[in-house]
């Protein structure tokens, strides 16, 4: 079993069910929410082809230098730090899941994959739903993003896994799923709405970016998704080949990162769900958490 990193606990394990009743009110679109990016990316298979979600040279380089190649690829695979139930202990309710099957395999199973293949898809729903059982009040958003190497069999396997293992969850809304095709079922419970992506490696520009796309949010209406994240691109990766993502791009950035988040407020306009990397580097969840207390009047602070 993995050792629970120092500092995590399940303090926010209840946060949604412990709100303020004048919070608990409001819709989930006006609340602010912590989300993970590359959610599942905690650990992945070393053993296992390279993803074809990759570039025809990458998989090349990992063909012929193989356990090398493996090594630098975890670096940059890798966002996360907490599995799921130590994500969703810490308060995150925002998954953002990439998913694909691997190619020459029989059968239909189906892998989180970001580079490398991960954990298979219906051990981590196993695990959300596990967590769901013991917390009755908490909402869980799975976002699934990105498809490789699947058929119309292994969408069907997606959404039977979804049914399998959520499917109470998703009848009561506890989980809202946005998912494989447009028939699937699931959809009745919401359509994801916008979650812009930067797609630079400065922080300075990555600020602009969820300022500009915030003010939009007042024609688009519903759920929103401020990703606070910094994308490599391929010459930061040869620059900081041997460091990779978390020490070469993340925790130098993430200072001024939260400072952006510390300043935000929720409500209509403001911001909804935020996303960052390594959520345990920092007190993210709870500080995004901490925004909704914004939403309070002097009164209602004093009432608690």
């Amino acid at each position: 079993m993995k050792t629970r990193p120092a500092g995590i606990g399940d303090a926010n394990a209840d946060w949604m069910g412990s709100l303020p009743s004048k919070l608990s009110a409001m819709p989930l679109k006006h609340l602010a929410v912590p989300g993970s990016h590359d959610s599942f990316t905690y650990w992945v298979d070393v053993s296992a082809p390279v993803g074809p979600d990759q570039k025809i040279y990458v998989k090349y380089l990992a063909t012929m230098f193989s356990v090398v190649a493996k090594k630098v690829m975890v670096k940059w695979s890798m966002t996360q730090n907490l599995t799921f139930m130590e994500q969703l202990d810490a308060g995150i309710r925002y998954f953002d899941l990439r998913v694909s099957a691997k190619p020459g395999e029989p059968g239909n199973e189906i892998y989180f994959i970001h580079g490398l293949f991960g954990h298979k898809v219906r051990d981590g729903l196993l695990e959300i739903n596990s967590f769901l059982s013991k917390h009755k009040k908490e909402v869980v958003f799975l976002i699934f993003n990105h498809y490789y190497a699947m058929n119309a069999e292994h969408h069907c396997c997606g959404e039977r896994h979804i049914g399998l293992s959520l499917g109470q969850e998703i009848s009561g809304y506890s989980v809202l799923p946005s998912c494989f095709r447009a028939e699937c079922p699931c959809f009745v419970a919401w359509k994801q709405d916008p979650a812009p992506w930067a797609n630079t490696t400065e922080p300075n520009k990555l600020m602009q970016f969820l300022d500009t796309t915030l003010k939009e949010r007042k024609t688009q209406g519903s759920f929103h998704v401020s990703q606070a994240i910094l994308t490599p691109r391929v010459n930061t990766i040869a620059r900081g080949l041997v460091w990779g993502l978390r020490y070469y791009l993340v925790e130098k950035n993430l200072p001024t990162i939260m400072s952006w988040v510390e300043a935000q407020k929720p409500g209509v306009g403001g911001v909804n769900i935020i996303t960052s990397d390594f959520v345990d580097l920092t007190d993210f969840a709870n500080i995004v958490i901490k925004l909704n207390n914004l939403l309070l009047s002097d009164k209602d602070h004093k009432a608690r």
